[in-house]
């Protein structure tokens, strides 16, 4: 491509722009006309809401609502700083029709406090306690239709007990080393979003705090 032709299409370009801060409510947000529940399960509740979008489209919506869950990326560094094990599980995924290797999680229940609830998933699932707890991050999984809020913690300072998960959960426990997850994840032997999206969050933040 000729030199002029380059420099037309490169002034065609949007301006680089930095990411802003997530908006909250106001700016740009779709009006809830009215709402209605047309399914109601034991995990969650399907609504059909007629909004006005902000250029005075009126539309429907349906939604999955959800009281939010947490997800625990739960680490042992006692073997390892440089190179710490991570508290996996493997399960049978109905929904996905096969066995998938994903980090601690479950739904909140109504009113629950997500922290507690965070410890209350771990112990149920993998029987450890731990000592010391900080958030990580907090995201939506598929917002499009999905309510879902994904709250993740770290959870470090693992002590050991029994697990009691519910009747229908079956749930295999393993230890692994992170350095053996992220190669798992680069072969595409984990296909969890949530497993993906923390373990490399997490592998991001460790490398950068190392330089």
């Amino acid at each position: 491509m000729p030199a002029s032709k380059k420099s037309a299409a490169k002034s065609k370009l949007p301006p680089k722009k930095k990411l802003k801060a997530a908006a909250t409510k106001g700016d740009g947000q779709e009006k809830l006309i009215s709402s209605k529940v047309v399914y109601e399960g034991k995990l969650f509740r399907v609504t059909q809401d007629h909004i006005v979008t902000p250029t005075g489209l009126e539309t429907t919506r349906d939604v999955v609502r959800h009281n939010g869950s947490v997800i625990i990326l739960a680490v042992d560094t006692t073997r390892s700083k440089k190179d710490p094990w991570i508290v996996m599980e493997r399960q049978y995924r109905h929904a996905a029709g096969r066995f998938l290797w994903e980090l601690p999680a479950g739904r909140l229940d109504p009113g629950e406090e997500p922290l507690a609830g965070a410890q209350r998933e771990l112990e149920e699932e993998t029987g450890y306690h731990a000592k010391k707890w900080k958030p990580l991050v907090e995201y939506y999984a598929s917002p499009g239709f999905l309510g879902e809020s994904m709250k993740v913690f770290i959870a470090e300072g693992l002590v050991p007990g029994n697990a009691h998960p519910e009747e229908d959960e079956n749930i295999e426990l393993r230890l692994i080393k992170l350095s053996d997850v992220l190669k798992q994840i680069e072969k595409g032997n984990i296909m969890d979003g949530k497993t993906l999206s923390c373990i490399l969050l997490y592998h991001h933040l460790r490398r950068a705090r190392r330089k």
